[in-house]
């Protein structure tokens, strides 16, 4: 596979991975603009803008823009994120330089058609109800908020229905202006391609585009706190969270690798002691996400009103004691789940696509896959042991959302870390 990037004197940037052998490819735009972009009462515009781009432009009505992508048997879809916006596609090797051209035409010449504005807001007041009544979902982001409690970085993706409800075509093209420049793009492909080509297309289409320059962003600062919302709910969904390292730090595979060992899957700590061992839940689970400049390791699980107490406390002793007895075999076992997902993930085009993406927004560069490899197995058990005990001793954010009257609060928790 050849990687290989080249950037635009406006600083548009393009990386492509040839993938020998595929008769298909992923070609997508991602723009560094998400969540954590926006002001306060741009809360969800960054996600109502990826709405609008598939409802039509200057030259192609949303129709039209689905049916070029899927009458040569493709798939087109965008999502935004806290710190990305994408709009990608899914096509066969030959159809490559179509799906780039419908897709830069609706990064580039979205209408904002009044009557779709309309259309479309309902459509995301919908989605927001729908999150809602999601307990396993919409728990996340009051976890997230209170992790990250008054700064862009603990909004929701989605907004509040009152932002989403008052957005106008103005705050649209304002939010287009600021951060949809060529330098805040980056074109990601992979698959059987032609970098060349792409490169040429690119140029005529993104080239004579002037740069914006990107905005300062704001630090995220992990707080702490607790958000308990009580309902009559058949079970307590509960999620606990810590601060963990960004993308840059040096312990980003560390804490990937504890949380994996602790509740990554079937044979780890908590699934083992909770869930096959006691029986108080059927979902649990821990997990790791990195950002630019933070992280967070995240337990989730469900159970009854009456286990709740039981649930926490083993969750709280099983982290602290990860510290003392974290064992080889946990930790090699980890590590070969962590290996195998990026590697398995790895062979679609669309997640290479990604990927690449991704790295190349946060690094400059993209580095090989052989080089998180190395950094996976050079996790060693000492080092997990060493920070689940950091981990322990630190900030915590807890949401609680169902019969939880009687849950252990955040206080109950930090008490029993530290004990």
């Amino acid at each position: 596979m050849t990687l290989r990037i080249t950037t635009l004197p406006n600083g548009f940037r393009i990386v492509t991975e040839d993938m020998p052998g595929l008769k298909s490819a992923s070609v997508g735009v991602w723009v560094t603009a998400g969540g954590r972009h926006e002001r306060a009462e741009q809360n969800g515009i960054a996600h109502f803008l990826e709405h609008m781009a598939f409802k039509g432009t200057a030259t192609r009505s949303a129709l039209r823009i689905a049916e070029e992508i899927e009458d040569v048997g493709g798939y087109i879809n965008a999502y935004t994120s806290k710190e990305m916006t994408a709009y990608y596609a899914r096509v066969l090797s030959g159809d490559v330089a179509l799906a780039l051209d419908v897709i830069s035409d609706i990064v580039l010449n979205p209408v904002f058609d009044p009557k779709e504005i309309e259309t479309e807001r309902h459509v995301i007041l919908q989605e927001i109800g729908q999150s809602l009544d999601t307990p396993d979902d919409i728990i996340f982001d009051w976890l997230q908020e209170v992790s990250y409690p008054d700064q862009p970085f603990g909004r929701t993706i989605l907004g509040p229905s009152e932002r989403v409800s008052a957005f106008g075509r103005d705050d649209l093209v304002r939010f287009v202006r600021e951060h949809y420049g060529p330098d805040q793009m980056i074109l990601s492909a992979s698959g059987g391609l032609d970098h060349d080509a792409i490169v040429a297309q690119a140029t005529a289409i993104f080239g004579g585009l002037k740069p914006v320059g990107n905005p300062l962003l704001e630090g995220a600062r992990f707080m702490g706190g607790e958000r308990r919302e009580v309902k009559a709910l058949e079970q307590v969904h509960f999620a606990l969270a810590f601060e963990a390292p960004g993308y840059r730090h040096p312990d980003v595979y560390t804490a990937q690798v504890y949380s994996t060992a602790l509740g990554g899957g079937m044979s780890s700590r908590l699934f083992q002691k909770i869930r096959e061992e006691r029986g108080l839940c059927y979902s649990i689970f821990a997990q790791s996400g990195a950002y630019e400049d933070t992280g967070s390791i995240t337990v989730y699980a469900g159970t009854s009103e009456e286990e709740i107490g039981d649930l926490t406390l083993l969750t709280l002793d099983e982290m602290k004691r990860a510290a003392d007895d974290m064992s080889e075999a946990e930790v090699a076992r980890a590590r070969a789940q962590l290996k195998a997902g990026l590697l398995m993930g790895l062979e679609s085009p669309s997640a290479r696509a990604e990927r690449n993406a991704r790295l190349l927004s946060i690094w400059g560069r993209v580095p090989d896959v052989d080089e998180a490899v190395a950094r996976i197995d050079a996790v060693g058990t000492a080092d997990v042991r060493r920070y689940a005990g950091e981990l322990a001793g630190s900030q915590a954010a807890l949401a609680l959302y169902g019969p939880v009257a009687d849950a252990p609060g955040l206080e109950a928790i930090r008490q029993r870390l530290a004990a």
